[in-house]
């Protein structure tokens, strides 16, 4: 009687922890061009919102243009959603964390002129 539980519960535990090698098509053989390819979509998202944001709010071309970054800061609460299933996508693709460093990091850093070329696109 005690081999039949046994079998049991390793057959549990054994589907419970997964499996012990990463199944095919996992992110982890995907190379970094296909995994930039698969976060194209989800940058492309939070920067519109961003810049929808940014030029559906009064105050937009009508300062300095050193207000634009105070226009995008203020913007990241309303588009929350997108830029949280962009940090949440570069985790899962790049490692725990290289969401969060990237939105700080390089995403910050391009932002801005990403804002002002869609904003004159939208305009046109």
């Amino acid at each position: 009687m005690l081999p039949a539980p046994l079998a049991g519960a390793v057959l549990v535990m054994g589907i419970a922890t997964g499996p012990a090698i990463e199944p095919q098509g996992s992110v982890t053989q995907l190379t970094a061009q296909q995994k930039n390819a698969a976060m194209r979509p989800l940058v492309r998202s939070a920067t519109e919102c961003i810049a929808r944001t940014v030029s559906g709010d009064p105050r937009f071309g009508k300062g300095l243009p050193s207000n634009l970054g105070d226009l995008i800061a203020e913007s990241i609460p309303t588009c929350v959603r997108p830029v949280r299933a962009m940090i949440d996508g570069y985790d899962s693709y790049f490692g725990e964390g290289a969401g969060e460093a990237f939105f700080m990091g390089p995403y910050l850093d391009v932002l801005p002129t990403a804002v002002s070329k869609w904003t004159e696109g939208a305009a046109q």
